[in-house]
This record gives structure tokens, C-alpha cells and sequence, in this order.
């Protein structure tokens, strides 16, 4: 069983990234699962770390175990949420203690016209830092307003993109597991 832990960098009930990280996961093939981390946890503040939340430890714990993880961010104000930024200082916190050092890792986003390139380009700038191992192609920039039929699907097109990033992720993943 390959397993991914899916972050999606928004907080919302009906978040649209959150939708379509749920159509990626009917997309997977058989014996590769998504594990969905909840990012519900107190602001990132060094003096907490002696009393580390539960909540962050959940997280830290869940990558521990994880194949990969796949990061699905809106974008806000041209960079990647706070919610998503504080899950990943957590994350890698007390120093020496990175949960993503190693970890196969993906972006990709849902938003307006600009389709999150500007938060994907600088959460790339962080993952790099923290020793993943990002996957650089095929980018996956999704527009909101082309992706989803009326019924809240994927159309045609935007499913057979997703199918081949998504076997471009997993080879990703059965390459370069830790």
C-alpha cells in the first residue's frame, strides 16, 4: 500500500482545492491510498515547542509513515495560505526533527486567473529548503473556472491531465521513497 499524505492549504468546508484533491483521490489506482492532514492547530511559536500541541505531533506522525505527500494550495494574496505555513513549521520543528527531510513531494493548486503559480513558486521555495524531494514536471496549475463541469466533476481534459500527473506522482513516490 503506497500512501500519500494530502495538505490542503485551506480551512473551508467547501474549499475548492479540497474538492479537487477529493477527484484526484477517485483518480488513484488500486493500493494507493490519501491520508488527509488536518492543519487545525495553534500558531507556530518556538516557546510551545517543550509542550508540543497534540495536533502537530498528529501531523509529524502521519508524515513519519507517509510515501509521499502532495500539497493542494489555493492562493492568497499571491503566495500559499498561513494555515498551510504554520502546518509545515510545525511539521518540521524542534529543530532537527524535519518530517518532510527526504519525503517525495508534489504542488498543485486550484484558484482564479492565475491559477495559484505564485503560491506554488514560493511554497517550492520552501519545500526546497526543508530536503524534499519535489517532483519539477509536469506542473499543475488548475483554473477554476475551465476544470469542473456543472456537476462539480472534472471535465474531459482536466481528467486526463490529472490522470497523467498523477502516474508522473506516483513514479515520483516508487523512485524516491525513503
Amino acid at each position: 500500500m503506497t500512501r500519500i499524505v494530502v495538505i490542503v492549504g485551506s480551512l473551508r468546508a467547501e474549499s475548492i482545492n479540497k474538492k479537487y484533491a477529493r477527484q484526484l483521490e477517485a483518480l488513484l489506482p488500486e493500493g494507493v491510498e490519501f491520508d488527509y492532514a488536518n492543519l487545525q492547530m495553534p500558531l507556530f511559536n518556538e516557546e510551545l515547542e517543550a509542550n508540543y500541541p497534540a495536533e502537530a505531533q498528529a501531523l509529524k506522525d502521519q508524515l513519519k509513515d507517509a510515501d509521499g505527500v502532495l500539497f493542494v494550495t489555493p492562493e492568497y494574496n499571491r503566495s500559499f495560505p498561513g494555515v498551510l505555513k504554520n502546518a509545515i513549521d510545525w511539521a518540521s520543528r524542534p529543530w532537527g526533527t524535519n518530517s518532510f527531510d527526504g519525503k517525495p513531494a508534489a504542488i498543485v493548486g486550484v484558484s482564479g486567473s492565475l491559477a495559484t503559480t505564485q503560491a506554488q513558486q514560493q511554497l517550492r521555495n520552501v519545500l526546497i529548503y526543508l530536503n524534499t524531494k519535489l517532483m519539477g514536471q509536469p506542473e499543475m496549475y488548475i483554473n477554476k473556472m475551465t476544470t469542473f463541469t456543472e456537476a462539480g466533476e472534472l471535465n474531459e481534459e482536466a481528467k486526463a491531465f490529472a490522470q497523467s500527473f498523477l502516474s508522473a506522482f506516483l513514479q515520483h513516490v516508487a523512485y524516491n521513497k525513503s
